[in-house]
């Protein structure tokens, strides 16, 4: 359809954002040029989202995400967009170009691009980790509530803008892809494509991460809106200057949100009586409220569902999660209208059709309804599931007027949760083509609650069609990619080698031992770490925080200043032990006796520096106390966003059978690393990516000492507490592909190091609670010790009702709370209402920082640390404002 016919069929219909317009006074305006402001209510209409932070929610109509649209207009966009790319570049260097889309939102958009830019291969990020496939790199969004991006190409050369040939089964290459191998070199152009330009800050930090890495003299950024305001386009300026690159944006429109004043309080209250009106139905939480009354009276429906054989070609991938190449889409193209046609045959005599595709699973779907379209006379829309909460109302003038939602069907990393499709329910679809990938096709999908079900209720007829997973063969150099030892790691990248080979050991670095490395006894524990103590690292609490919100700094690369407890503070420390020595002792047994029970006869201890290593020193000793057996014990480093140390992981390998490592950490928050290491292992073969723990008061693990959110003493303190070692840091300039992460190790405190002192007191009552640890460890063996992650849920829920809107700043736990007081700066810290002594050392710390404490009702934990959201030097509040001096 062109241009000009999808602007006729939405002539003369009411605009999809009017309803929050009116209600808020929000308006879209265009960049200036005739009807701008008409062509961007033709792609964008408004919704709300429980989001105190911004209510309103930009909802595009051409993107086939939230909005089910003709597939030919959603395709034609995005190969419009890569066309105007093209032109822009230059035949030349459009032949050497990248595509790198964002998922979930853009891949499908990014793929089109690819297409309409012509021989261009094409990646897309995903949160979805694949065992065996190393990545190549990842980045955080700074305000998602979602797992981390990853990057795992299945060509390691993709990103340095020089490919091989296709993966297996694609065919050999063509003759034009192979003459577009041979001129792309790594100063191949990289095009970045994304639906939304608003602020630009998640699309600049990734060139700036790979440009450290793999540097270029050309960006192109691609977006269906550029929204920026006058002050983010200069920025783009300016970064194209820092970097000394050319970065064009090329956008399908362009313009502005104006907010009145207010709209934030207003829009809240709208929300929230939405809400309160949906959440009367005893059918939905207030988790899920938000859809009309209408819909929630509907039950899921258990209907049959055809599933139909695509015969989708061999090696051919399902989208750009490792990799699409020219010859990938040389072999699609001419499969597409036999495998519309064994869908039309299934479809009879439907006459209005959905193609649902699946989250990051937007290009095959998509395509397949392209090709339907030209097959049958029915009228076919395209729009795929999402894991975006977005409120529902039923009204002409908004942009989601149903919502369907339904467990997680694809075993997400970062545990199960609701998913959503929108605009389904209602719509008068008498047949919905559900597509996903092999992976998604699980029991969740069938379930009683599931997908299908959901959809059974609002459709006469349900097919399935599912897409092989693509699995990057064996014999591809991406599946086990190196970095040459001359290439830096960078930014937020996080090259991370395969180590199923063993290595040899001499090619290695050795662990760090006390006493020369931490005041630690040589054979407490091996520091697989790299000795930075005469580097200079420190930096204020302040300056890092705001280098960290604003994206300029990654919280490993700099060291806060070293807390130096009050001789007050001290005392509260020696108090607290006293008080909760036994507690600890009887935790540090069960979890030691559970790992040796179902991880044994001999498991090599491997503590998460350092909040682990108090508690793998302990479990060491536990192990020798009660059956006389050494073991093995080593220190390791973990990055949020950047994954665990690769070299150390290979020097593990090398020693140590990898099925026999059992990580190890003090307790968990909301389970950030526990999701971590679980995504970093996925590419390492034979470690068991789960952790045992003293504490796990988020549920978020099996192997735990306790699930009680009490205070463990060695949270109290920072490097004197831990063998007088800072935490971990990882930076380009400092930390090569093969070096350990690096530490340091605070000599000048040793005369306020009570890291001895720790083990002793706990390891005295260790003989007192044999009886209590074995009825503990039996209890435990017999349960179900599945993680339920409602440290996750209340975590989202606090981030959300205090206007965060960034999980990251949000520190569940008496640990993560004393963390926050320590090292960051705190915003206010929420303590549950009666809680006693174990806050001692809390009421003390806040009170020295002039942090509030509120105490509230409901709290799955003893208290959460809040972090100052949008903090700059002088911030007040959790809109960032400072208060201007009189």
């Amino acid at each position: 359809m062109s241009e000009r016919a999808a602007r006729k069929e939405t002539a003369n219909v009411v605009w999809s954002g009017s309803w929050v317009a009116e209600r808020l006074g929000v308006e879209l305006v265009g960049d200036g040029k005739p009807d701008g402001d008409g062509e961007l209510r033709e792609q964008l209409g408004l919704a709300l989202r429980r989001n105190p932070k911004r209510a309103h929610l930009l909802v595009s109509n051409v993107l086939g995400k939230h909005v089910p649209q003709k597939p030919s207009v959603v395709y034609g966009v995005g190969f419009e967009l890569g066309r105007r790319v093209h032109a822009l570049l230059g035949d030349a260097e459009a032949r050497r170009a990248v595509v790198l889309g964002y998922a979930e939102t853009a891949t499908g958009l990014g793929h089109a691009v690819a297409d309409g830019l012509g021989v261009a291969p094409y990646l897309h990020s995903t949160r979805r980790p694949v065992e065996g496939v190393a990545r190549a790199g990842g980045f955080e969004e700074s305000h998602s509530h979602a797992t981390s991006h990853l990057l795992l190409p299945e060509d390691p050369n993709l990103l340095a803008g020089g490919h091989g040939p296709a993966g297996s089964g694609a065919g050999a290459q063509t003759g034009v892809d192979a003459e577009a191998d041979a001129g792309r070199s790594a100063d191949a152009p990289l095009v970045l494509v994304d639906d939304e330009f608003s602020t630009g800050n998640t699309v600049l930090n990734t060139i700036r991460a790979l440009h450290e890495r793999y540097p270029r003299s050309r960006y192109v950024v691609v977006a269906l809106v550029d929204m920026r305001s006058a002050a983010d386009q200069g920025r783009l300026t300016e970064f194209a200057a820092e970097i000394g690159a050319r970065v064009d944006l090329v956008a399908r429109s362009s313009g502005t949100v104006v907010l009145p004043e207010g709209v934030l309080a207003k829009g809240q209250a709208l929300v929230a009586a939405q809400e309160s009106a949906a959440s009367g139905s005893p059918e939905r939480s207030p988790e899920r409220a938000g859809s009309p009354a209408s819909e929630m009276a509907v039950e899921p429906v258990r209907r049959p569902c055809t599933r139909v054989d695509l015969q989708w070609p061999a090696g051919v991938p399902d989208g750009g999660r490792h990799g699409f190449t020219p010859a990938h889409r040389a072999a699609l193209e001419p499969a597409l209208p036999a495998m519309a046609a064994r869908l039309a045959a299934a479809l009879g005599d439907a006459r209005r059709v959905l193609i649902l595709g699946f989250e990051e699973l937007m290009y095959a779907p998509l395509r397949l309804g392209t090709a339907l379209e030209g097959r049958i006379d029915a009228e076919v829309r395209y729009s795929t599931t999402t894991r975006s909460p977005v409120l529902a109302v039923d009204d002409p003038g908004y942009a989601i007027r149903s919502r369907l939602v339904f467990p997680a069907h694809d075993n997400p990393a970062d545990g199960p949760g609701d998913r959503y499709a929108y605009n389904v329910a209602g719509a008068g679809f008498d047949a919905v083509v559900v597509a996903v990938d092999s992976t998604a096709d699980t029991p969740e999908l069938h379930a009683p609650d599931g997908l299908l079900a959901r959809l059974a209720a609002h459709t006469d007829h349900v097919l399935l069609v599912v897409v092989p997973s693509y699995v990057p063969s064996e014999d591809r150099p991406g599946l086990h990619p190196y970095v040459p030892s001359d290439v830096p790691s960078a930014g937020t990248l996080n090259p991370t080698p395969n180590v199923s080979e063993r290595q040899d050991p001499r090619m290695l670095p050795e662990p760090l031992r006390g006493p020369a490395f931490s005041s630690y006894a040589p054979d407490d524990v091996g520091w697989l770490l790299q000795d930075l103590s005469d580097t200079e690292l420190e930096a204020p609490t302040e300056e890092r925080e705001e280098a960290i919100q604003s994206g300029g700094a990654h919280y490993a690369e700099s060291l806060p200043v070293e807390y130096q407890p009050s001789a007050q503070y001290q005392e509260l420390f020696k108090a607290a032990l006293e008080l909760s020595a036994a507690r600890v002792a009887r935790a540090v047994g069960t979890v030691t006796e559970t790992v040796l029970a179902e991880r044994g006869p001999r498991p090599v201890l491997v503590s998460l520096a350092r909040a682990g290593t108090p508690v793998g020193v302990l479990m060491r000793r536990w192990a020798r106390h009660r059956h006389g057996v050494d073991l093995p014990h080593y220190a390791v480093s973990i990055v949020r966003g950047r994954g665990i140390d690769a070299t150390a992981l290979r020097w593990l390998a090398a020693h140590h059978d990898p099925a026999d490592v059992v990580f190890v950490d003090g307790w968990t928050g909301k389970g950030a690393i526990t999701r971590e290491l679980s995504a970093a292992l996925a590419e390492f073969d034979g470690f068991n990516p789960e952790i045992a723990v003293l504490a796990d008061p988020g549920g978020c693990v099996r192997t735990h000492g306790t699930r009680e959110d009490f205070l463990i003493p060695s949270a109290c303190l920072n490097s004197t507490v831990s063998g007088l070692i800072s935490r971990t840091v990882l930076r380009s300039d400092l930390v090569g592909p093969d070096d350990f992460h690096g530490a340091k190790f605070y000599r000048e405190l040793a005369d306020a190091d009570v890291s001895g002192h720790f083990l002793d007191a706990v390891a005295a009552h260790f003989d007192e609670v044999v009886d209590a640890v074995d009825a503990d460890v039996k209890e435990l063996l017999a349960a179900d010790r599945a993680p339920t992650w409602e440290g996750w849920a209340a975590v989202e829920r606090i981030s959300e009702e205090y206007g965060i809107h960034d999980v990251n700043l949000v520190k569940p736990g008496v640990g993560e709370t004393t963390r926050v007081l320590l090292r960051r700066v705190p915003w206010k810290i929420l303590a549950k209402r009666g809680a006693g002594a174990d806050l001692d050392h809390i009421r003390l710390l806040a009170e020295q920082r002039g942090v509030p404490i509120e105490e509230v009702d409901g709290l799955p934990y003893t208290c959460v640390g809040l972090i100052h959201p949008k903090y700059t030097r002088g911030a007040t509040g959790a809109d960032g404002k400072a208060v201007e001096s009189k």
